[in-house]
């Protein structure tokens, strides 16, 4: 750094007085580390005898090659370059300090003939330079004070465009991958609706699907991936995904679970996780549906006399023990015009309006009761709200799919 002014007449026994403020205005604030890359000596103690007049608290640690200071374990708050090093010089050496230090102010050090530079290497990534010959500890401590507040603003920015961006890609992503159902009769109506237990998420580990097959059975599943996060959700992505391809492909229901256990246990991240699923076969024209259940909660055949849970035979869980699990068939009569509510867990693990656990239980008689409601979108919403009365305490996902057909 050699041009740094030594003949200035404030400087006295081989140090700098500097000018003290009583308010203190450009001291530095205690505790900032900062690095100066220095080939020379005699300016690195100067520049130490300037910091130490403006904050006696501020950490100077001196790399007196480019080399020696990229290998610093060092973390600091702001770096002092000097752009004409044995081992880098310019804003080549600039550009390796800003790939090590990328939350890092980094000031440069350049001659009364090196304004070009200096420029060009504020427009590179540097904050702030400071010219040779024409420091003092006040120009120091101000300039290193606001290059560090200025990098750090520009870290909190640059952290909030960051965020945001993260956020719009994963609700873009989430709401991709909410099921899109395949029906061709436009007799079957279909009402779902999907309340994440994560905040600000738009899927959870609760699945569900609809497709309609050629011979004009209409196919549902529904399911819950134990867990909320989103290695939860990304499994039931999967496995509702997995469904609806073994569906579309005619493999039988039973098959069905033996597979989508497959695709579970080879997906999940650590062998605690399992998921319920409940997979259904509607076939309007002769009035039953037929169930399978890996663990999941009946169903209900809603009608304007209440909502009947269906007896369905369960089986294990999928990945619960693999492949140990026996899925069976229940075929069930269906009234004309009933509807079919599948639903998760979710529904019945929130809060009554007295405090306790709603329960499965309450939460049929709420079904039944709610029952008289013709339409079916306004059906779901009224069992929704009511479900979801005090959930401020709940925080697990809740689906809920209602089928109906308008045929005879």
């Amino acid at each position: 750094m050699t041009g740094v002014d030594r003949r200035s007449p404030a400087r006295t026994h081989g140090g700098v007085v500097p000018t003290r403020h009583a308010d203190g205005a450009d001291q530095l604030s205690a505790g900032y580390t900062l690095l100066l890359i220095e080939d020379d000596p005699g300016d690195a103690l100067l520049v130490r005898e300037y910091l130490t007049d403006s904050d006696r608290a501020a950490r100077l640690d001196v790399a007196p090659t480019l080399t020696q200071a990229l290998r610093s374990e060092l973390v600091p708050d702001v770096v002092l370059l000097d752009l004409h090093l044995p081992d880098g010089h310019g804003l080549g050496a600039l550009q390796q300090v800003l790939d090590r230090w990328p939350q890092t102010a980094v000031l440069v050090l350049t001659g009364l003939d090196d304004a070009a530079t200096a420029t060009t290497a504020v427009a590179a990534g540097a904050q702030d330079y400071l010219v040779k010959g024409q420091i003092d500890d006040t120009v120091l401590g101000r300039t290193i004070r606001y290059a560090i507040h200025r990098k750090r603003a520009q870290n909190a920015e640059q952290g909030l465009r960051d965020s945001r961006l993260l956020a719009n890609e994963n609700v873009r992503l989430q709401r991709g991958l909410l099921p899109k159902p395949i029906l061709a009769d436009p007799a079957v109506r279909l009402v779902s609706r999907y309340v994440p237990g994560r905040q600000r998420a738009l899927l959870g580990g609760d699945f569900y699907d609809v497709v309609q097959t050629a011979d004009g059975a209409v196919h549902a599943v529904i399911g819950d991936v134990c867990g909320s996060g989103p290695d939860e959700a990304a499994m039931g992505v999967a496995l509702r995904v997995g469904w609806r391809t073994l569906t579309l492909a005619g493999v039988p229901k039973t098959e069905r679970m033996r597979l989508l256990e497959d695709v579970l246990v080879a997906e999940r991240p650590h062998d605690g996780m399992f998921a319920t699923v409940l997979g259904a076969r509607l076939d309007p024209q002769r009035g039953q549906v037929v169930v399978t259940s890996a663990g999941h909660p009946p169903p209900l055949i809603v009608t304007r006399d209440g909502a009947q849970p269906v007896d369905v035979r369960g089986g294990l869980s999928l990945g619960m023990f693999p492949g140990r699990g026996r899925w069976h068939e229940t075929t069930i009569a269906v009234p004309p015009g009933a509807g079919l509510l599948l639903y998760t867990d979710g529904a019945f693990e929130g809060f009554a309006a007295d405090g306790t656990r709603l329960g499965e239980d309450r939460f049929i008689e709420l079904a039944t009761r709610l029952a008289t409601i013709g339409d079916p979108v306004a059906y779901i919403d009224a069992l929704l709200a009511a479900v979801q009365q005090n959930d401020g305490r709940h925080n697990d996902d809740t689906a809920l799919l209602y089928i109906t057909h308008a045929g005879p």
